[in-house]
């Protein structure tokens, strides 16, 4: 079921369907991707992994599990539509017989869209896992929203770049190893860029990212807490067809970089949370 909020200057919708965005508009621009041929997805909710564990699987209490799907489940699971309240639509995914056979953990997840009460052009996106359960849980918590590349006619995709508030240096190591950026603040965008797959950054100084164009005058800025311990930026390569970024906020880097441990209890950079306890993961989208 889509839900739909507008407080006059964004105008905002989201699905039951994963809790993902389906849509963030302003003045008449759209600027979330619209699921094309090229990404079959607008915004998926990334839990209780980020990518997936070598072969699928992993351990949990010695007990040998398989994540069949990238990213987790809950990007297609259908959620609990929460009662509206003023600027918020809210949705719960909880643990039952079919997310146990997968992730042994009892648990809620809870996915709140609502307008930043100082800006009227940022949408704040919480993310609020509860361990409902009697023993600690552990999991990987990301968000993926892709957004449209170009945002204004007579512009390209290789037009725009990616600017982070902080210089940094990101080395990728796939099939060799390169140096994207040192030092640096601006990730120029070209379909060669992602040849290697995604530019993530490991804790990174920066506090936010920008897409935008020298050329143009509209853009995204998506910024986080210090709950964040990885950015990523990504989009398809060689395809012409996929005219979008995702900007990706995620708590620490892919489950894979951990996959020397397959048991999930000594992954070291999964979120640990206590029996009854509650994790919050928060980031802002502002348009302009």
């Amino acid at each position: 079921m889509l839900k739909t909020m507008t407080n006059g200057i964004l105008t905002v919708s989201a699905d039951t369907a994963g809790a993902e965005l389906h849509s963030i508009s302003m003045g008449g621009t759209e600027y979330l991707w619209q699921c094309g041929d090229a990404w079959r997805r607008y915004a998926p909710v990334l839990f209780p992994f980020i990518c997936s564990p070598g072969n699928k699987s992993y351990r949990a209490d010695g007990k040998e599990y398989i994540m069949p799907t990238n990213h987790g489940f809950a990007r297609d699971s259908e959620f609990e539509c929460l009662p509206d309240s003023d600027g918020t639509m809210s949705f719960l995914l909880s643990s039952d017989e079919a997310t146990k056979k997968v992730y042994p953990y009892d648990f809620e997840l809870k996915v709140s869209y609502c307008f930043d009460s100082q800006d009227s052009s940022t949408l704040r996106v919480i993310n609020e896992v509860k361990n409902t359960g009697d023993r600690q849980m552990y999991f990987y918590l990301g968000g993926h929203p892709a957004f449209n590349c170009p945002l204004e006619e007579g512009l390209g995709f290789d037009d725009y770049y990616v600017e982070y508030s902080e210089p940094e240096t990101i080395v990728q190591v796939w099939n060799g190893t390169r140096t994207v950026i040192e030092n640096s603040r601006k990730l120029s965008l070209t379909r060669a860029l992602f040849d290697n797959d995604v530019v993530m950054k490991d804790a990174p100084r920066s506090d936010s990212v920008t897409l935008k164009s020298s050329k143009g005058s509209k853009g995204v800025t998506l910024s986080w807490d210090d709950t964040l311990g990885c950015i990523a930026v990504w989009s398809p390569t060689g395809n012409d067809d996929a005219k979008f970024v995702c900007l990706e906020p995620w708590t620490s880097v892919p489950v894979y970089e951990d996959d020397g441990c397959p048991d999930i209890e000594e992954k070291k950079h999964a979120v640990k949370l206590g029996a009854g306890c509650s994790f919050t993961f928060e980031y802002k989208i502002k348009v302009f």
